[in-house]
């Protein structure tokens, strides 16, 4: 996406012809403070009718250093150029994403993943040159780059050992270490009874270096006169994140679920929600869409592609874990994978906020839909929610098949509730298209809701105060 950042009428106007002509262009017509940040975080480029040196001061402090910078891992999305070999063609430019030593061609630019993992075990006071002239060798005979290096792993008991720790420090290394119990429990292909005894494990170099599941074992344990060393290459930790997209409107959903969403290798979700956030996603976006009723098998795979090592975002409107993929994600998920949720602005927020303030107090929230839950427990919710007094929001309020559920609702309101309780709804709610009314529970027509709107009953306390549906928070000191 292309961000254009204009404050001036003639900025605007230059602006307004290339989005006309750029289909992935967008304008950002907020004061240049804030416009010009955001566009930097959200787009692949940026066109600013701004003057040279304004660009530039606000673009500086978003610039990292060179040194600054992190490989993300696993990789985020890759256009058709990035080439995944260790023998680019000559001649056609590419990015090549790999951790074997290669051979530069004119066009070509390498990624260095952080892949492998250097196992490493040494006798008590080995000294630091061997051990690393050790790890340096055995990269090189396998054709491997130390820069691709993720860490050195080792047994608990070398934590201390100069020499290692000295090593990986010239290299710019990290030492990790594990317990002898867990490493005994690798499988590997050459073992010792002489390490057995002891260190507790019959193999550190090579059990370290497969220590995360899925490694694959590169260099086979060699040793020197003190130290010994094995390679692997792991597979990236998947990732999943759980994303709320809110109600609708592009400015109601958060930055950090555009951040997360220009993170993903892979996102899937319901082919509508994906079709509003298409501009955000970074070319070469693996993108697994699905239709209304297939919320446990989108879920399903989402997870999937996450423990197959894939940054992936699995995305629902509202808040993700508000009747949501929240829940159906996040009881599949397991700790082999590293899951974060991103709230979102909720339909009944949305909706709240078009009305007035009517969740001013305490409230409910209860879904109609009786395709999950059986029509005896949404009438005890319902009858729950009367006697307690509270403030009632009915999401799928209704559909073609679904009809008479909220008449219902209604009626089991109205045994509590005098009959010009306020009632509100909204259809589409900051979306284009948006309709919205207030009414009261004896006057209000259950056949104005739909799939797209949510109804909104007062409490015995909720008035209407200038056209706007309000509940008070009661509190002692607004007592006169």
């Amino acid at each position: 996406m292309i961000g254009l950042v204009a404050v001036t009428k003639a900025g605007r106007a230059a602006a307004e012809r290339l989005e006309q002509a750029w289909p992935d262009a967008r304008r950002y017509d907020a004061p240049a403070a804030a416009a010009l940040p955001r566009a930097f975080t959200e787009c692949d480029a940026i066109v600013s009718f701004l003057a040279v040196g304004a660009t530039v001061r606000l673009i500086a402090p978003l610039l990292a250093g060179k040194h600054s910078a992190s490989q993300e891992w696993p990789l985020p999305p890759l256009p058709p150029n990035v080439v995944r070999t260790d023998r680019p063609e000559p001649g056609v430019p590419a990015v090549v994403v790999t951790d074997q030593n290669i051979d530069m061609t004119e066009r070509t630019a390498v990624y260095r993943p952080p892949s492998l993992i250097v196992g490493a075990g040494a006798s008590r006071g080995a000294p630091a040159g061997e051990i690393g002239e050790l790890i340096d060798r055995t990269l090189a005979e396998h054709g491997l780059s130390p820069r691709s290096v993720r860490y050195i792993a080792t047994a608990e008991a070398k934590a201390d050992e100069p020499g290692l720790q000295a090593a990986a420090s010239m290299r710019g290394w990290r030492v990790v270490t594990f317990p002898a119990g867990r490493l005994a429990a690798v499988p590997v292909p050459n073992p010792s009874e002489v390490v057995r005894h002891a260190v507790g494990t019959p193999s550190v170099a090579e059990a370290a270096a497969l220590i995360e599941p899925g490694a694959t074992l590169l260099a086979a344990k060699r040793a020197s006169a003190h130290a010994t060393v094995a390679v692997a290459r792991g597979r990236p930790r998947g990732r999943l994140a759980v994303i709320g997209i809110g109600p609708g409107a592009r400015d109601l959903m958060t930055p950090r679920a555009v951040a997360e969403l220009r993170r993903a290798a892979v996102v899937a979700g319901l082919d509508a929600y994906l079709e509003q956030v298409a501009d955000l996603l970074r070319p070469g976006t693996r993108v697994l869409a699905s239709g209304l009723g297939a919320e446990q098998e989108r879920a399903a795979e989402a997870v999937a592609q996450a423990r197959a090592g894939r940054a992936v975002a699995l995305i629902g409107s509202g808040d993700a874990g508000v009747y949501a993929m929240g829940s159906p994600a996040l009881e599949l998920a397991d700790d082999a994978i590293d899951v974060t949720v991103v709230p979102g602005v909720t339909a009944a927020l949305a909706v709240a906020a078009v009305l007035g303030a009517p969740l001013g107090h305490d409230h409910a929230m209860i879904s109609l839909s009786d395709l999950h839950t059986a029509w005896p427990v949404i009438e005890r919710r319902i009858t729950a929610a009367a006697e307690g007094d509270l403030v009632t929001c009915f999401y799928n309020p209704a559909s073609a098949n679904r009809d008479w559920q909220l008449q219902r609702a209604l009626e089991l309101l109205a045994a509590h509730r005098p009959p010009g309780t306020p009632v509100g709804w909204v259809r589409d709610a900051s979306r284009p298209g948006q309709a919205a009314s207030l009414s009261t529970l004896a006057e209000f027509d259950p056949g104005l809701a739909d799939m797209h709107t949510l109804v909104v009953v007062g409490s015995s306390r909720t008035r209407v105060q200038a056209g706007r549906m309000v509940t008070p928070r009661d509190y002692r000191w607004a007592e006169p």
